[in-house]
């Protein structure tokens, strides 16, 4: 009879081990997610004044038909759903809720622009959707204690700014500095970090600031301004379009200021060609990732894999764009946290494993360059190194840069 006991209680125990394995084995699914698919969503201006950005989106489609080409990840087929909304934030806000309640995708991914990520932020955070990796570095967007789902992805627009002011005070400390700036939160940031990272001697050393809204026709006038002002360091925080009419302005002006330019504003083909290649030359930024266009990566391996990528996934795409080596390096992160999801594919796990990234290295970082979050940093990029053009492409000169300090 014990020896029944014993059997019994043995089998039970053994049924209760094997159920909870079971459990643990599941699949976790949340909407967007299934054995097949994996739903994520994005808005981008395809049409509208920042269509420049237009190509970072179809990149990233291409980037997407390659990993279902590959088999998915981890046999499931991404669904990238994608819609335009012209840099409009109350479009944003219209297409961002036809994705979470009509299309209901897991995660939105790389919404594009400042004005369009802060319009539908509170909304994705109320829904307790992902806001993965935001194409924007505006300070807000790397908050997790307010805003917990939203996560950008570019350097943190005050972080870079601080970056410009100290590098100012140590090679231009007599400089007369004029700002252009955009009317928004990438514009308010840039303005802000660039005078803390030039401290108490900002108010002595900024002449003038004007700023622009995205739809004015151009920045004639705010460029006359500063140079009437008597600057002789020009700080550019715009986007594509206003950077190259900048440029173009103070070229026809015959004026010869040092020219500082944002990190958005990088891309050789929709600024520095249109505002005239010599005009740009001297012109000075930061970057983290490898510039297509910079024969140091010539039989550099990540290269390699990208040029392979565009010319077999988006031939009619510009190979030499950072802009698209920019959607080839969001998408690859994109699908590192994918696969790191296994088959717990909750919108809590996706946030978990995005929020611990421990030395992730993509395939277009700068060396020594590596993707670092946690629960109370969400920043992916904290490194960057200077870089001057040179009238045909950028070098990059000095050290990498590292600041983390608290983000604004």
């Amino acid at each position: 009879m014990n020896n029944r006991r014993a059997f019994l209680a043995a089998t039970a125990a053994l049924a209760v081990t094997f159920s909870a394995s079971q459990a643990l084995a599941q699949k976790k699914y949340d909407p967007g997610a299934s054995d097949t698919e994996i739903k994520i969503g994005q808005t981008n201006p395809f049409s509208g004044p920042a269509s420049a950005y237009a190509t970072i989106g179809k990149t990233q489609a291409a980037y997407m038909k390659m990993i279902n080409d590959q088999g998915g990840v981890n046999g499931r087929k991404i669904n990238l759903i994608q819609y335009d909304d012209a840099y409009s934030p109350p479009k944003a806000v219209e297409q961002v809720r036809k994705l979470v309640e009509s299309d209901e995708v897991l995660l939105t991914f790389q919404l594009l622009g400042t004005p369009s990520n802060a319009a539908v932020q509170k909304y994705l955070n109320s829904k307790k959707v992902p806001q993965l990796f935001a194409a924007t570095g505006a300070s807000k967007f790397t908050d997790p204690k307010n805003f917990p789902w939203t996560m950008g992805f570019n350097p943190n627009y005050f972080v870079e700014g601080r970056i410009y002011g100290q590098y100012i005070i140590k090679n231009h400390p007599s400089a007369k500095i004029g700002i252009l700036y955009q009317n928004d939160d990438l514009g308010k940031d840039y303005l802000n970090g660039i005078k803390a990272g030039l401290g108490d001697k900002a108010a002595g050393m900024i002449v003038a600031e004007a700023s622009y809204e995205v739809s004015d026709p151009t920045v004639d006038s705010q460029i006359l301004k500063i140079k009437d002002a008597g600057a002789d360091l020009f700080f550019s925080a715009t986007t594509p379009k206003q950077a190259a009419q900048a440029i173009k302005k103070i070229a026809e002006l015959g004026w010869h200021p040092v020219q500082i330019l944002d990190i958005n504003a990088t891309s050789v083909g929709a600024v520095m060609k249109p505002a005239g290649l010599e005009a740009s030359k001297g012109v000075i930024s930061v970057n983290y990732g490898k510039d297509p266009l910079d024969p140091t990566w010539k039989d550099d391996p990540g290269m390699k894999k990208y040029f392979e990528f565009m010319a077999k996934y988006y031939p009619e795409g510009d190979k030499d764009s950072s802009f698209n080596s920019y959607g080839y390096s969001t998408s690859q992160l994109m699908i590192y946290v994918l696969q790191k999801c296994g088959d717990n594919l909750t919108r809590e796990n996706v946030m978990k494993v995005a929020t611990s990234l421990k030395d992730v290295e993509l395939d277009l970082s700068l060396p020594g360059i590596k993707a670092n979050t946690s629960p109370t940093d969400y920043r992916v990029n904290k490194q960057l190194q200077m870089m001057k053009f040179n009238g045909e492409r950028w070098e990059l000169f000095g050290p990498i840069l590292e600041d983390s300090s608290p983000a604004g």
